[in-house]
């Protein structure tokens, strides 16, 4: 379906910085929305439910995907991860721009399902860069984070099968990137056309 809004799936290894690019991106541009995902994992630090994820059991997660709730769920560091189809799709009807931050997997399923989603890859600037945001982070052990390092090898392999790829050396730079992309989708034709279609039927243009 062509949707009004426009969907933005953006993926990054663990410690390249895509929550806060996500979140500096959201603060600056009030037309943009962050999909809640669903997860079996438990909350971290000050995270709340229904805000940053729906954070539910093995067997609620099991009926979701029994029920073909989710247009993509993964596991990722030994949790699961879900999007709701239906609430994507409500949400882009209605004229929504939407965030999806997810793993690599999900965004790559989720291209299947809305073939106008940008893609969006965030890199880190080196794997010494990488390993010490990890470290700063102060939430896992040495043996979660070399865990995370060795999955962030085969995340990051998969970038060329992203639309676009922003590398976070400067915080500033990265976000000014993603600024760029949103900006860039929406003066695409189609979306133009639908989101100006008066000016269009002015113009004999439909």
């Amino acid at each position: 379906m062509d949707y009004s809004g426009n969907l933005f799936v953006i993926a990054a290894p663990s410690g390249a910085g895509k929550s806060s690019l996500v979140n500096a991106l959201l603060a600056n541009d009030a037309h943009l929305q962050l999909s809640i995902s669903h997860t079996t994992r438990p909350p971290r630090g000050q995270e709340q439910n229904g805000r940053e994820y729906f954070f539910v059991s093995d067997a609620v997660f099991d009926a979701m995907v029994q029920a073909e709730a989710f247009m993509e769920w993964a596991y990722v560091h030994h949790n699961r991860y879900g999007t709701s189809k239906q609430a994507i799709e409500e949400r882009l009807s209605q004229g929504a721009d939407i965030i999806l931050e997810i793993d690599y997997q999900g965004a790559l399923q989720t291209k299947k399902l809305f073939a106008n989603a940008a893609t969006i890859f965030i890199l880190p600037p080196s794997w010494n860069e990488l390993r010490a945001r990890l470290e700063r982070r102060g939430e896992d052990s040495s043996q979660v984070i070399e865990t995370r390092l060795e999955n962030a090898a085969h995340e990051m392999a998969q970038v060329h099968q992203f639309d676009f790829v922003t590398i976070n050396a400067s915080f500033d730079e990265a976000l000014f990137d993603l600024q760029s992309i949103v900006h860039s989708q929406r003066l695409k034709y189609q979306a133009q056309r639908r989101t100006n279609t008066r000016i269009f039927e002015a113009l004999r243009l439909l």
